[in-house]
């Protein structure tokens, strides 16, 4: 079992939201445990995330068996009024990288 991961120190650009969504539009039957660790955060941080997310109507998930497939609203515009307008596939253009790009990229250690 994965364990509580250590915790960040300091600001960062990104909200733990956006880590998650970021994370599921990557792959969307990623399991809560393998976000969890991708982002850096609890089991039940990213339970709770994924939570409000589909309760504003950015994400809904389907269950298939013990699989759950997301599916993200890319045409759901930002909540915060400085991004009015901006829909959440900018953001998450900007937040995951191309499968050409990643084949390419080494990953940092």
């Amino acid at each position: 079992m994965v364990g509580v991961p250590e915790p960040h120190s300091g600001w960062t650009f990104i909200t733990s939201h956006a880590r998650v969504l970021a994370a599921i539009a990557d792959n969307p039957n990623v399991r809560i445990r393998d976000i969890a660790a991708h982002c850096r955060l609890t089991e039940r941080a990213v339970q709770r995330i994924i939570s409000d997310l589909e309760q504003a109507g950015y994400l809904s998930h389907t269950r298939d068996g013990r699989t759950n497939t997301y599916r993200i609203e890319p045409d759901k515009v930002l909540r915060h009024p400085a991004e009015a307008g901006l829909p959440v596939a900018s953001l998450l253009s900007l937040l995951v990288q191309d499968e050409t790009d990643r084949a390419r990229t080494p990953v940092p250690q």
